[in-house]
């Protein structure tokens, strides 16, 4: 999930309703405030499962050698709520997707996407196998084909198990990059995001009930809500408010909260009327986001911040529940998670400075190289 600088939203000839593609007049502040956001979003994921989740609190968890409740509760009833920041993410990257490949071609979706996902992703892969080779006994590896086509970032679309479990979100994400492109592709307006906003969320309603898999494959109902509400934010955060916008946020909302009541099912560590209370708060500092009220946020550090949450969510889990089963019992369990989140976070500077950025430069070259060159046959022909 990327973060780009918003645009002015544009007030001449005809206004958000224009077929052609908007472009900005002048450009505003960049949105400090999100790459804070996504980095505290991070930060609950890591520490629910470090600490908060019911596989950690079973009794004879392998994880540690006691129910994490009993270790240190007041971490627990905390990290228990931390898996909402998958949802948080889900509803962020709707809203930076929409900003960043505003005025766009298709090519440039695609090559953004590209050196953004997979340079973090297969340090991630190739590290999270490397640590469960070296410190066995905890989560059983798979078998090297399967790591393999793990790189590809595909397997979940082909029954392949991941690596590491927290994967998951990114098969998600890919499906709306997907549908997204079609917009994209036509050139985005505010019509057109609303249209594409409107009919993703009925493919999403009906998809549970259509006894179609291929439905549900596509419209992916558990996530769909959260990006259609980044959507609509930063349509807001663009063309302003009005009630057609608030309506799809206060729809997205509504559809949001069930698909938490599940999700609070199969966790088991916390309750949904919590859950909701924490969703519904980062929900209206989105709003406050979209209308502009955070834009005297300017911190510098958050730069940093932003950029250190792709990593930490790749590399945390795996690797880090297999530390805390090797060093459990040797220092107190409160300071083995402090100091476990601080040395993921050096780790994710490390692979934003050292991988991400150096890669991602020669992967644009040689990708605007690939595009080059296709124009030139095309040309030609």
């Amino acid at each position: 999930m990327p973060v780009a600088v918003a645009e002015r939203p544009p007030q001449q000839r005809g206004g958000p309703g224009g077929d052609a593609p908007a472009r900005a007049s002048r450009r505003r502040p960049r949105l400090y405030l999100l790459d804070g956001i996504r980095l505290l979003a991070a930060l609950m994921v890591v520490l629910h499962h470090f600490a908060g989740t019911h596989r950690a609190d079973r009794p004879g968890n392998v994880i540690w050698d006691r129910p994490v409740s009993e270790l240190m509760p007041s971490v627990f009833r905390v990290a228990s709520f931390g898996w909402i920041g998958v949802e948080i993410f889900f509803v962020i990257s709707g809203f930076v997707i929409c900003m960043s490949c505003w005025g766009r071609t298709p090519k440039d979706f695609f090559v953004s996407r590209v050196i953004r996902l997979y340079p973090a992703y297969w340090f991630a892969v190739l590290f999270t196998t490397a640590v469960l080779v070296l410190l066995p006994g905890v989560q059983e590896r798979l078998r090297l084909r399967e790591v393999l086509f793990n790189l590809t970032m595909l397997q979940a679309g082909s029954d392949v198990p991941h690596v590491d479990p927290v994967y998951w979100t990114l098969w998600s994400e890919l499906r709306f990059y997907l549908l997204f492109l079609v917009v994209v592709a036509m050139g985005l307006t505010y019509r057109r995001v609303v249209v594409f906003c409107c009919v993703w969320g009925a493919a999403a309603m009906l998809a549970p009930v259509s006894d179609f898999p291929l439905l549900t494959l596509v419209a992916d109902p558990s996530a769909a809500w959260y990006f259609i509400a980044g959507l609509a934010l930063y349509l807001m955060h663009r063309f302003g408010q009005d009630l057609l916008l608030w309506g799809i946020l206060a729809m997205s909302w509504l559809m949001g909260q069930l698909e938490l009541g599940e999700r609070v099912e199969y966790e088991q560590v916390s309750s949904w009327r919590g859950a909701v209370v924490i969703f519904t708060a980062f929900m209206l500092l989105m709003v406050a986001v979209a209308l502009g009220y955070t834009d005297r946020i300017r911190w510098r550090w958050l730069v940093t911040a932003g950029c250190l949450t792709y990593p930490l969510y790749l590399t945390h889990y795996l690797a880090g529940i297999v530390v805390i089963h090797h060093l459990r019992g040797t220092m107190d369990p409160r300071l083995l998670v402090a100091g476990l989140v601080a040395g993921f976070l050096v780790l994710s500077w490390l692979v934003h400075r050292f991988v991400e950025r150096p890669v991602a430069r020669a992967l644009k070259k040689g990708l605007e190289s690939s595009f080059v060159r296709l124009r030139g046959f095309q040309r030609a022909a």
